[in-house]
């Protein structure tokens, strides 16, 4: 049986015109509540089953990046595009108040799912690399993102919880970094970025939040994580958006996402980048049937409450 979306809304979050202002200034919003812990807790508790390869659509993600056997157990863990996998993940980063909230932030009319991270840094892991998002999203046209972070773990400034530079988001827009995970010093391009803005010292903010809890982010905000001192773990999961009138871009292309690309059209195929809010109020159509398991992407799931394919 498919898994069912947790009862009642999932996400509680409103934004108010005090986030809009500080996210502008600052490139990021922390908010205490997001979605409600007891919806944090039902996600965490299926990040095991993910990662040990349990996909309960039966579709891989996108991008599978660490595998029991395969990759060191101080790496963390992270899974791209678990929507597509997993309707309980799915039925929070396509949830539509996610999807206000982005567009709220970002100025937007509407709002696309990009993609979504399942990610999972346990006890003693190595840090992420600080990082712009957006560029890695230049295949993208904007590449602009709004991304909503919600912890599904209390964190703590010890245990290795994201980290954002105040204001870095007007500073240059600087490109991929060299190594992603596990970095041996995870701030290496944040130093050259801020001496390149002319910022002796970049104001850095933790992000210490209840369970349900997050933050909103800026693509172009500096950001990364350093080792989990802790003695549990840092579980997370990340909506990243952008509006919904990107198209991909002409002449770049993404060595995964562009994989969605039709020939000769540049528009993106609601089946792989929803479109999850609009100010006009509608949203693809397909999501609605595919979280309560009527549509599969293999199609119509057999029973009485099968609907037709997405």
């Amino acid at each position: 049986m498919p898994a069912q979306a947790p009862t009642g809304a999932a996400v509680t979050v409103e934004i108010t015109d005090d986030h809009v202002r500080k996210f502008r200034e600052d490139g990021f919003v922390i908010v205490d509540r997001i979605i409600a812990p007891d919806v944090a807790d039902e996600v965490a508790a299926r990040y095991e089953s993910l990662f040990a390869g349990k996909f309960e659509t039966g579709l891989l993600p996108d991008e599978w990046n660490w595998k029991p056997g395969r990759d060191p157990a101080d790496r963390t863990r992270q899974i791209c595009n678990a929507w597509k996998s997993d309707r309980l993940i799915a039925s929070v980063v396509l949830d539509a108040a996610v999807g206000k909230a982005c567009a709220t932030l970002g100025g937007w009319d509407g709002t696309r799912l990009s993609q979504d991270n399942v990610l999972w840094k346990p006890a003693g892991a190595k840090a992420l690399g600080y990082h712009q998002d957006s560029s890695y999203e230049l295949w993208a046209d904007p590449p602009d993102w709004v991304s909503c972070w919600i912890a599904l773990d209390d964190t703590t400034a010890e245990g290795g919880t994201v980290e954002y530079v105040r204001g870095s988001h007007q500073w240059r827009r600087w490109g991929m970094i060299e190594q992603f995970h596990a970095p041996a010093n995870y701030r290496k391009e944040l130093a050259e970025a801020a001496a390149d803005a002319g910022v002796d010292e970049p104001e850095i903010v933790k992000v210490v939040v209840p369970r349900g809890g997050g933050v909103f982010h800026n693509g172009w905000t500096w950001h990364g994580s350093g080792v989990n001192h802790s003695d549990r773990p840092r579980r997370s999961l990340v909506a990243h958006c952008m509006q919904a009138g990107t198209r991909f871009h002409p002449s770049v292309t993404g060595a995964i996402y562009s994989r969605y690309k039709r020939f000769g059209d540049l528009t993106m195929d609601e089946s792989f980048f929803p479109v999850t809010w609009r100010e006009a109020g509608a949203r693809s159509a397909f999501i609605e049937s595919y979280l309560a398991g009527g549509t599969g992407w293999a199609g119509p799931l057999a029973g009485p409450d099968a609907g037709g394919a997405s």
